[in-house]
């Protein structure tokens, strides 16, 4: 089982928040990548998160 964790985090591209549940190797990468940039990643894979870029 993965180490899942519920985290809010803050898009100021969008000016949103979102609460997204996240393993801890996520939150490792959206500290490296931005969190923008990681939801664009995630789009681009076909994952829905519920933001509008």
């Amino acid at each position: 089982m993965p180490n899942l964790h519920t985290k809010r985090f803050y898009v100021p591209e969008t000016d949103q928040w979102i609460t997204l549940k996240v393993s801890s190797k996520a939150i490792r990468t959206i500290d490296k990548l931005g969190i923008y940039e990681y939801l664009r990643q995630l789009k681009s894979e076909g994952v829905d998160v519920g933001v509008k870029f």
